[in-house]
């Protein structure tokens, strides 16, 4: 089973991915962390992509994909994958057919997840991550956790706030996403296995929307 999430950040991806995950066996591929782990391997495709990121310049799509595809050729991929963060233009998922249409795949499922924004900006806005296991918890619940860092045993975890999650720039990131990445969802809404999902609701209303559509596993 393969899946693509779209949706502005702070739309909840990240949670249903991990959810899903757990209950399909799927693998949760995002760009950003498919790069770090290409560039720790010294990979040819990350070795290029680290090329590009020193220099402060803009990673190729020829570039982005090639690591996908080299991800994708990976056995945990087997069982299938979410994909997160990509693509952000038109062009780019033109470029995303083909490479999985080479590699004789294709998306079952393609979920946009729809949030308003003033509800986008208070989610981001109150985020907080730990720095060493990368839990994602909101403000009010930080006080509340008691578990031990599952990375660092005896530890609470050590939760900030990002920068990019600071309300200053949050505007800014939705604003970015709606001019280059929203487009992309009139190219998907005509393929088979379209679903626009209201992410406004709670966590546990959005997964079961994503799981009925999905079917057993």
């Amino acid at each position: 089973m393969n899946i693509l999430f779209i949706g502005p950040p702070g739309s909840g991806k990240g949670t249903q991915s991990k959810r899903l995950q757990d209950r399909f066996g799927l693998v949760h591929l995002s760009t950003g962390d498919m790069f770090r782990e290409a560039i720790a391997r010294q990979t040819a495709v990350g070795m290029k992509a680290k090329g590009f990121m020193d220099r402060g310049e803009y990673v190729p799509d020829s570039v982005v994909i090639d690591l996908i595809r080299d991800r994708l050729s990976a056995p945990d991929c087997k069982k299938g994958f979410i994909l997160d963060g990509f693509p952000r233009t038109e062009p780019q998922a033109e470029a995303l057919d083909g490479l999985l249409s080479g590699m004789g795949l294709k998306l079952d499922a393609i979920f946009q997840f729809d949030v308003a924004k003033g509800v986008l900006v208070e989610r981001l806005s109150s985020r907080r991550v730990c720095r060493v296991c990368g839990q994602t918890v909101s403000q009010d619940q930080v006080a509340s956790l008691a578990s031990d860092c599952p990375k660092n045993p005896g530890s609470k975890c050590d939760f900030y706030q990002r920068s990019d999650d600071a309300p200053e720039v949050v505007g800014r990131r939705i604003e970015v996403y709606e001019t280059q990445t929203s487009p992309i969802v009139g190219f998907y809404s005509r393929k088979p296995g379209f679903l626009k999902v209201d992410a406004d609701q709670h966590p546990d209303s959005v997964y079961g929307l994503l799981e009925r559509a999905l079917g057993p596993a």
